[in-house]
């Protein structure tokens, strides 16, 4: 039904596609950050050090003590592990879209404080860091030069 105008009147149809367009970059430097839609699941970083310990014993002093507590998490995705030879630790849990971040860091943060009585003492000292953490794009930079020939850098 509609088609057939657009099809009869193809300058129509190029005038209002060029509009959408012309509104949709005019709203896109309108809508603030924050209401963008989530595209990427929030994550939650656990990291640890166990100082002197290689790989394989950071893996099984801290990390799998540390994973088993931490495996059932609500609205949990997936967890990566990595094991450094320096000593260092990393969980990252990922969560479902639309999951509130700060009561993921929550979640986490008390199943990371059950497993804690379970670490050797220098963990312990040195303590577990639990942060909420992001992978989405937090700036983006741009350049142009202006009727003077200068560049400017704007954000």
């Amino acid at each position: 039904m509609f088609s057939a105008i657009f099809v009869e009147r193809p300058r129509l149809a190029i005038v209002i596609a060029i509009v959408m367009t012309i509104a949709g970059a005019l709203s896109l430097t309108r809508i603030p950050v924050s209401q963008f839609p989530d595209i990427v699941p929030p994550q939650v970083q656990v990291s640890a050090t166990y100082p002197g310990a290689s790989a394989e014993v950071v893996e099984q002093a801290v990390g799998q003590p540390l994973e088993a507590q931490v495996v059932g998490v609500e609205n949990s995705i997936y967890m990566r592990s990595t094991s450094g030879s320096d000593g260092s630790y990393t969980l990252n849990v990922s969560f479902r879209l639309g999951s509130n971040a700060d009561i993921n860091t929550v979640n986490v943060n008390n199943r990371v404080q059950a497993a804690l009585s379970l670490m050797p003492t220098e963990v312990q000292q040195q303590g577990i860091q639990v942060r909420k953490q992001s992978s989405s794009i937090l700036q983006v930079l741009f350049l142009y030069a202006n009727e003077a020939g200068s560049t400017t850098r704007s954000s």
